[in-house]
């Protein structure tokens, strides 16, 4: 569907709900994003601000995709915060595309949803957006980062 979302709250939890149903998306609950914040509960703000974003900007978008995108932008299904894994340095960069693989694993993907995933750490990782709908996400990620980083401590 394109065009205004009006409820985004109901929206986005209604598809994180099927999400938690028929996936390893509960385990997103369990790790820590920035502060206190869970990675579940980032998502789903990540969500809610882009609806906002998309709806103030009055950007026509595609409300599934979006929605879906914004929860699995970070279904990286790991503790990045274990300092005691060498990769985990390298989080920044490179779990855009675990995400993108575990979400490609448990679920069938539109292209929207992918670029959504893969491009959200942008400009981190080299290669920008392709959609609006991932524009959007990469933007709200960074503002409910912020506002987790600097207030959730």
């Amino acid at each position: 569907m394109v065009g205004k979302i009006t409820n985004r709250y109901a929206d986005v939890s209604e598809t994180a709900d099927k999400l938690i149903n028929t996936s390893r998306f509960h385990l997103t609950k369990g790790f820590i994003q920035h502060g206190k914040i869970s990675v579940y509960s980032h998502c789903f703000s990540v969500a809610v601000m882009s609806i906002r974003i998309a709806n103030f900007l009055d950007i026509k978008v595609d409300k599934k995709a979006l929605i879906r995108g914004a929860l699995l932008h970070d279904y990286f299904l790991y503790d990045w915060h274990d300092t005691d894994n060498d990769a985990h340095r390298w989080h920044g960069f490179t779990h855009p595309s675990t995400a993108l693989r575990n979400a490609q694993e448990d679920f069938e993907l539109t292209s929207r949803e992918c670029d959504i995933i893969v491009h959200h750490m942008f400009p981190l990782v080299p290669f920008p957006p392709k959609c609006r709908e991932a524009w959007i996400v990469c933007l709200a990620d960074k503002i409910c980062a912020l506002r987790e980083t600097l207030f959730c401590r």
